[in-house]
């Protein structure tokens, strides 16, 4: 029996939304983390993988991360780009150092934004106490978030946010900044503390980004996470992927070079 760096568990749950030879973009549900960690070494969707790809992986060793292009917090539900060959990480690696890896995310928060469409351009430190967290600091790091608001209603409003750069937390902190808390942030969004909901609000939901080996443009969605549902509903908003066309829902799979001028 192979011994692979990473346990394998082929009982971590995660659905894979494309795969081609060099790469995957994978839906990790919410309560799994991304990589093994401190009481995580067995159930991290990285584990998951390995019981997929375990060979593959491997190959790509710790330093490119085992192909983990990104990652999202445990309490985030959404995609994951991984790469399967060592150049498309290399690739991809760059892209996303560069800002053209294009995110999107939805979030149901607090009250409704003002202005409803902005661009929170605030930087961000990592604060290392009992746990890491995230600050906005005039020393941290560049951080810059785009957002609109969807949708409003019931007190709270449907947000689309698309991060250009990745910090830490970065779309809790950045929304919290501004008054508007993702329903469910047990660290950023005391605001909101009061409204009970199952989970953190938000989901990474669309990456777009161009192919390493085809330099085609590939753009994967996925819908509204099935979890988040009867939420979506009790406060009386829209489906973000039935509203958005192809921001949103594509039941035909990736969509290939047919991105829209918003990307």
């Amino acid at each position: 029996m192979e011994q692979w760096s990473v346990r394998p568990n082929p009982a971590v749950p995660f659905e894979v939304r494309y795969e081609d030879g060099g790469l995957l973009v994978v839906e990790k549900p919410a309560g799994v983390v991304t990589q093994p960690g401190k009481g995580h070494q067995r159930d991290s969707l990285l584990n998951g993988l390995f019981a997929r790809w375990p060979a593959r992986l491997q190959n790509l060793g710790l330093k490119r991360d085992w192909g983990l292009l990104h990652r999202l917090d445990r309490d985030c539900s959404g995609l994951v780009i991984v790469a399967l060959r060592n150049r498309v990480y290399a690739a991809l690696r760059e892209a996303f150092e560069s800002q053209r890896v294009k995110k999107t995310y939805w979030a149901i928060v607090l009250g409704t934004p003002t202005p409803r469409q902005g661009v929170i351009q605030s930087p961000i430190a990592e604060v290392v106490g009992a746990r890491k967290l995230a600050a906005i600091r005039r020393d941290g790091r560049k951080a810059v978030t785009a957002y609109r608001v969807l949708a409003s209603g019931e007190g709270v409003s449907l947000i689309e946010a698309r991060p250009a750069t990745g910090r830490l937390h970065q779309i809790r902190v950045h929304l919290a900044s501004i008054g508007s808390p993702i329903l469910g942030d047990s660290i950023y969004g005391a605001a909101a503390q009061s409204i009970r909901v199952p989970r953190l609000c938000l989901h990474a939901a669309r990456l777009a980004f161009v192919h390493p080996e085809s330099s085609k443009r590939l753009a994967v969605s996925t819908d509204w996470p099935r979890d988040l549902e009867t939420t979506r509903k009790r406060f009386r908003l829209p489906d973000p992927a039935q509203e958005n066309g192809p921001r949103g829902s594509n039941p035909q799979g990736p969509i290939v070079d047919g991105i829209d001028p918003a990307d």
